[in-house]
């Protein structure tokens, strides 16, 4: 073996076994020494060579953190002042509650395929009542089941164990962007199957005639939020994008609707955002009869509030506010939802199950499926024919149309 070059480093004996070093770039744009050891001189050799294949790809790091470390950085620095304030609130529990306690003590250099698979199959048999002690924090007289040694087997589904994997996936992507690692190995794992992991609730879907009950009563009651369970009906709005619509996103005269916007709670505050859940939620949508009759009269209706509360009221451009102008909270919608359904006798399930009903109820409206493909953001028309299916009785479609002839605004609104 000839003389090595200048920099290229040695192999040689050391203590017990073989040590060398690669002179090396820090990401920081440091030269400094990169070290490898082993029993054997082979052994030493060959994280040698390949010591050498990563300097010469670009800087190499020479300190490591843990993963529990940097996961810790990565939120502080990267996530929470740069990401939407959802996205943290997302992230943060499942590296405290689940990757962390799982994975933290790994050095991240170290961290591999096997470590994080072996770690993803264990999820659908870890209760997380017992690993994380909630029946031991609550109040000894409330203690029902993991603290008193009869486990209540409350396996993370299938969804939160693919959650936690992105999470970590993109944890490991900054830190390849960061020139800390060369491969993201959670990227190269597979999720348990289905049959293995908790199953997803199911909840119940309205037919167009439950649906059709429901609008009824609420306009037998009068309710202010009327037009926006209409929105929520027949366009498909999820909960904070018709919380936080504004009249400047409402085009009557055009009839169309800009959904641009969102209203959510995110850390105990009350975020007005002008970002939607993903880019494609962020469309125009055309307004069919039943959504424009219903936006005039709430307009109406808001001006009438306006007037009645006089100097209490808080101006803002929001459709859909209190007595007094201001936001409303997310969570009373969701109360208000379930207090309807009882009363109007239909099954009980989330307002954002809802957007499940919407490709029904547009068919019931008899709206083009063209239409109801720009409504519901199919990018193919057979994607939108599979589920604009549902035919609607006679008597179900003049009911609809007497719900848009019922909410005619007064003359000179």
């Amino acid at each position: 073996m000839g003389k090595r070059a200048n920099g290229e480093g040695s192999v040689f004996p050391y203590k017990d076994g073989w040590a060398g070093y690669v002179w090396v770039t820090t990401p920081e744009g440091k030269r400094t020494r990169k070290w490898a050891y082993g029993k054997t001189r082979e052994e030493t050799h060959e994280k040698w060579l390949k010591l050498h294949e990563l300097a010469a790809k670009g800087p190499v790091p020479t300190k490591h953190p843990t993963l529990a470390a940097y996961l810790t950085q990565w939120l502080a620095e990267v996530v929470e002042p740069n990401r939407e304030p959802t996205t943290y609130v997302a992230y943060e529990p499942l590296v405290r509650l689940y990757i962390i306690p799982g994975l933290g003590k790994k050095r991240l250099d170290r961290l591999t395929v096997r470590d994080v698979q072996t770690w993803l199959n264990t999820l659908p048999t870890l209760c997380t009542c017992c690993d994380q002690k909630k029946d031991h924090r609550r109040p000894e007289t409330k203690r029902r089941c993991c603290s008193k040694g009869e486990c209540c087997k409350s396996y993370p589904s299938r969804s939160t164990i693919a959650a936690i994997r992105r999470t970590l996936r993109a944890a490991l992507n900054q830190a390849i962007k960061e020139e800390v690692l060369s491969k993201n190995v959670a990227a190269l794992t597979t999720l348990p199957s289905a049959s293995k992991t908790k199953k997803k609730r199911q909840y119940p879907v309205w037919s167009v005639d439950e649906a059709r009950r429901f609008l009824e009563h609420l306009r037998a009651v009068d309710d202010p939020l009327y037009a926006a369970y209409v929105l929520i009906l027949s366009l498909g709005l999820r909960r904070g994008e018709v919380l936080g619509l504004t009249w400047d996103c409402v085009d009557l005269d055009s009839e169309e609707l800009h959904v641009s916007h969102q209203l959510t709670r995110v850390s105990g505050q009350l975020l007005h955002r002008d970002r939607t859940k993903t880019d494609d939620s962020t469309a125009s949508l055309p307004l069919l009869g039943l959504c424009v009759t219903a936006l005039n009269y709430r307009r109406a209706a808001q001006q009438r509030a306006k007037e009645a509360a006089g100097d209490r009221w808080q101006s803002s451009d929001l459709v859909f506010t209190t007595k007094n102008g201001t936001p409303i909270e997310p969570r009373n919608l969701n109360r208000a939802f379930e207090a309807h359904c009882r009363k109007a006798g239909v099954p009980q399930i989330r307002v954002h199950d809802t957007r499940h009903t919407c490709a029904s109820l547009l068919a019931a409206l008899e709206v083009h499926p063209r239409v109801a493909m720009r409504i519901l953001r199919h990018s193919q028309i057979s994607v939108t024919m599979n589920v604009y299916t549902q035919i609607s009785s006679l008597e179900t479609r003049k009911a609809l149309d007497r719900l848009a002839q019922s909410l005619n605004p007064p003359q000179g609104v």
